[in-house]
């Protein structure tokens, strides 16, 4: 009998063994690809720095140099809804986690009931019960490791809230720096088109100009005044926007004051070789599903394995409650065992169905990773090219600016006439508002090359 339990007990193993070879190669697999495809990006896009082997990772608060941007991002890590809903989802997480261990330990049941009949005395019964189910192919640690993975997972997905939360309120700070300068320069533009408005009706009123022209002057003015409105009333809205990040809303949060000029914006390149894809949350809440998942599926496989129990009770029967509380108890053991025989697939199409959910988290990794590499290309790609737009557009503005001081030059001497020089002075404003717009890409840019590459909060997110 001895020597057929232990047959049996090898063939399960075996089976169990099986089960969980295909498990563990869809986290090699996934490891794997990623290892390969940060080895090409380093390779690829590593910058030439002499000492970068003494660089150390950035997090993401580090690209923007604005002291005063702290206490936006201080406040929205604490009262933003959607950054508290992904830390009470990670508290859930461990209260699952305590539910599955919970299941490993021993439970205790007390119970006290009466029994009445007629023509009788009451009685009293009293109870108490210890179970166990022995663990012996660690099926409920499976269930419980899953839980602990899971509970990764959902930290990785809070990192990665906290870090894109914390781009877009510094894309929010810059949206409302580029909106103040374009809006500075509609009014300057608006100044000159006001003044030569109103020398081409001085010189309509003497004589001098023509309806057309004085018509064309008004076109320019009110064409104008309607883009000023736009640019005031998209700053209103970056500054609400900014304010509905940090999750409250009063007068004092309102009031926004951003310097003029751009914040210096670190480029994330610079320290390729010792930031990559390893650090991006979506990734490792990805490869921490799939662990979970395989774990699940070795958990499906062993609950068609025979389960061990072990149980204990305590047991008394007397006329008061008081008596009945195990003054002189009866008690008993027992260990049983029991197989699953026949459940019409149940089982097996339980593990079945785990097993096709791991290989569907792989390809979900897979799917993730595809993206990454495919974000951190098209954002190194858009550095290059909006450099590129940047230094011919500084080149642009320079001779836009010397044409318009040659042109009135020419204006006081009388070899021009007013519509060529304002035609020049409306080129100079439009390449300016597009240098603007165009360095602000670029600095968006940088921000989203910088959650490419995994760059967290760490810092900030201990400060919040």
């Amino acid at each position: 009998m001895t020597f057929r339990y232990s047959i049996i007990a090898v063939m399960m193993t075996t089976l169990l063994g099986c089960a969980s070879t295909s498990d563990s190669d869809f986290a090699t697999q996934a490891s794997n690809s990623q290892i390969q495809s940060i080895e090409l990006l380093v390779e690829k896009y590593q910058q030439s720095t002499p000492d970068s082997s003494d660089l150390e990772p950035n997090q993401i608060t580090d690209l923007v140099n604005v002291p005063e941007l702290d206490e936006y991002l201080s406040t929205a890590f604490t009262h933003s809804p959607s950054l508290q809903q992904s830390i009470l989802a990670l508290k859930i997480a461990y209260a699952q986690e305590g539910i599955r261990f919970a299941d490993q330990l021993p439970t205790v049941n007390a119970g006290l009931s009466r029994q009445y009949a007629e023509d009788s005395e009451d009685h009293y019964n009293a109870d108490l019960t210890v179970s166990w189910e022995l663990d012996l192919w660690q099926r409920l640690a499976d269930i419980t490791a899953a839980s602990g993975k899971d509970i990764a997972a959902t930290q990785a997905n809070l990192q990665n809230a906290q870090a894109l939360l914390a781009a877009n309120v510094m894309r929010g700070w810059l949206e409302i720096s580029v909106n103040q300068q374009l809006l500075k320069i509609e009014q300057r533009r608006l100044d000159i088109l006001s003044n030569n408005e109103t020398l081409v009706l001085e010189r309509y009123r003497v004589g001098l100009g023509t309806l057309e022209e004085l018509d064309n002057a008004k076109t320019s003015t009110a064409s104008s005044r309607a883009t000023l409105a736009q640019y005031q009333e998209n700053l209103a809205q970056s500054q609400r926007s900014l304010v509905l990040l940090t999750g409250e809303w009063n007068s004092e949060a309102s009031a926004i004051t951003v310097a003029e000029r751009f914040p210096q914006i670190i480029n994330p390149l610079d320290s390729m070789s010792v930031q990559d894809l390893s650090g991006r949350p979506d990734l490792q809440q990805a490869f921490f599903n799939i662990e979970a998942e395989g774990l699940r599926t070795d958990a499906a496989y062993k609950a068609m394995l025979p389960s061990f129990s072990l149980s204990a009770s305590l047991q008394d029967m007397a006329e008061t409650p008081s008596q009945a509380l195990f003054s002189n108890p009866l008690w008993s053991a027992l260990g049983s065992i029991s197989a699953p025989l026949f459940q019409g697939g149940k089982l097996k199409a339980n593990a079945e169905i785990a097993e096709l959910t791991t290989e569907q988290a792989y390809w979900t990794y897979q799917e993730t990773l595809l993206n990454a590499v495919n974000e951190v290309e098209n954002a190194i790609g858009q550095e290059s090219a909006l450099a590129k737009q940047q230094h011919h557009l500084n080149d642009a503005l320079s001779s836009a600016q010397r044409s318009v001081v040659s042109y009135e030059e020419k204006y006081r001497q009388g070899l021009v006439d007013i519509f060529d020089l304002l035609t020049v002075q409306q080129q100079a404003y439009d390449v300016e508002a597009l240098l603007t717009n165009t360095t602000y890409l670029r600095l968006l840019n940088r921000i989203d090359l910088g959650l490419a590459l995994g760059l967290g909060t760490t810092g900030l997110g201990e400060k919040a």
